[in-house]
Order: C-alpha cells, then structure tokens, then sequence
C-alpha cells in the first residue's frame, strides 16, 4: 500500500505540473479572455499557479531522504515526506490550492488519497541507531565530514557547557557580526532557564562546512548545534554560528564519555527553539516571561 500510494504520488506530482504549465501558458498567451478578468487578475492566476507548482517536477522525481549530517538520520517530518512525496505540496497549497489539486485529479480519473497530516516534531531526542549506538560505545566523535572537504580541527570536537548568560553573548555576537545564524537574543534571554546548562557543539551542515563559497567569500565559522533547557524544563535544539576563536577559548569541563552521549542527544533533538517559541506565544506574556516584543527582536528562526 505504501509502495502504491509513493508511486501515485509521483504520477499526480507529474500531472498537476503539466495541467499548471498548460493553464499558465494560456494565460500569458492569450489577448482575449473570455472571463474578463483584468491584468491584474490574470497576474495573480499566474503567480497563485507559479507557487504551487514550482514544487512538483521535484516530487514527480524525488530525491531520497538523507540528513544534511553525516552520522544523523532525517526526522519523522522528512520520513513522512519522503513515504509520501505530495505532503509538502499538499499542506502548502493551502484550500485554494487543494481544491484545484483535487479538480485535475478527478478530471483525470485517479483514485488520490491526499496525505496525512505532517507529524509533530518528537519532544526529546529520537532513537539512535545501532549505528550510532556502536559509534558511541567505541568512543567516535558523532560529526563526519562530508566528501571532498577538509575535517574540523581537533579543537571542534568538543561539546562544551553554557551558562545562559554565555549563550546569549554567543548570540549577541553572531548577531553583530551578521554570521546569519543567531540572533534573537532579548527573546532567548528571556525565554532560557536561567539556572539551565546548555551545550554547544560544531555541527555543520554540508552546506554550511568551513570552505564552502556564500556571499563571494568562504564560510570561516563553525555552525554551532545547541541543546537549550527552556524556562520550563523542556530540552530543544538551536543553531548558531560560532567563531572557530571564540568556541576555542569557551571551557571545556565535561568528561569525553558524557560529551559524546550530549552530542549524540543535541544532534537527534527534533524540536527546536522557534516550536517551541511557537506553543508558547499564546501564554508568553511580559508579567509571565518578563519579555516586551519590539520590531527588531524575534525568536530565533527554524533551522
């Protein structure tokens, strides 16, 4: 069943790319529109079509699911994607966009299911694989490289405590230095367990490892995975971009046996600061979190 309902998913991934093509071609094409709609109307036809299909030659040939990090497996999201290709089209297109999905299928006589709800990001981490599980017990740093760059340095191999004050400096930092990851530090002060230990450790994605090209220059910090205790208790992860000096000089305290089973945890920690800035908004408020929301300071963003 799962077999089929992948394949049919490819198949009306195909269909709805080309219907979208043929009914945008006609109207970019045509002088004469028997609706009357105006410029503007046709406009943003076109755009509402542009948007949804842009997806679909992607599905109709999707790639297999693989983490951006060496070592980690993707998250129940992305194995829900990947069992079902359409998913992220499907719960994007908003009613608008399901209705016409639904049309051209139906007018094209197949039998769709559309796809179940995405499923929550797991609080905690997820299971570990044997792999890993072996990796752990003989000691093996949890970070690889990816093919055809250059290892970290020794001194990345570390996973490192944090006071919050010291986490937040972090961020500050990122954020002064426009590093492109980190920020939101009013929200994050105010939001982290005072009294919580954090932990840091360099975890880049294949795209962001030291070297890679980004904005005519290479990329000279190290994206940073945090395992952040919340104002209630509740581990989540978080991303911020850490010069290789400042991480360098941070203390180390931490025996390797409980680094390596922290990384392993910051590493398979699905939810992240922004969910769990999400659940919260409704009840944050500033006599509860002591947090004023000003236009220039956000929570940090999804990673």
């Amino acid at each position: 069943m799962r077999r089929r309902e992948y394949e049919l998913d490819r198949d009306v991934a195909a269909l709805l790319a080309a219907r979208a093509f043929i009914e945008i071609r006609h109207l970019a094409g045509s002088t004469l529109h028997e609706s009357g709609d105006t410029p503007e109307e046709i406009l943003e036809r076109i755009r509402f079509l542009a948007n949804l299909a842009h997806n679909l030659p992607g599905v109709a040939r999707p790639r297999p699911a693989i983490s951006s990090r060496l070592g980690t497996r993707p998250g129940s999201r992305e194995q829900a994607m990947a069992a079902r290709p359409m998913t992220g089209v499907w719960h994007t297109a908003g009613p608008k966009g399901q209705a016409w999905i639904l049309r051209h299928i139906e007018q094209a006589g197949r039998n769709w299911t559309p796809p179940p709800p995405l499923p929550e990001r797991r609080k905690g981490p997820s299971p570990m694989t044997p792999r890993q599980w072996a990796g752990l017990l003989l000691g093996r740093w949890p970070v690889r490289t990816p093919a055809g760059r250059q290892p970290l340095p020794a001194a990345a191999n570390v996973l490192k405590p944090l006071d919050t004050e010291t986490l937040c400096v972090l961020h500050d930092e990122a954020r002064r230095l426009r590093l492109g990851l980190g920020g939101g530090e009013p929200w994050l002060r105010a939001h982290l367990d005072p009294d919580g230990v954090h932990y840091l450790l360099p975890n880049p994605a294949s795209y962001y490892w030291p070297g890679t090209p980004i904005n005519d220059a290479e990329i000279g910090w190290w994206q940073c995975t945090a395992l952040l205790r919340m104002s209630d208790g509740e581990q989540v992860s978080g991303m911020v971009a850490v010069l290789p000096e400042t991480f360098t000089a941070l203390p180390s305290t931490l025996p390797r046996w409980q680094q390596l089973r922290l990384a392993h945890r910051a590493r398979s920690t699905e939810r992240d600061a922004y969910l769990w800035g999400r659940d919260h908004k409704a009840e944050c408020t500033p006599e509860l979190c002591g947090y004023v929301p000003e236009a220039t300071n956000s929570a940090p963003t999804a990673t």
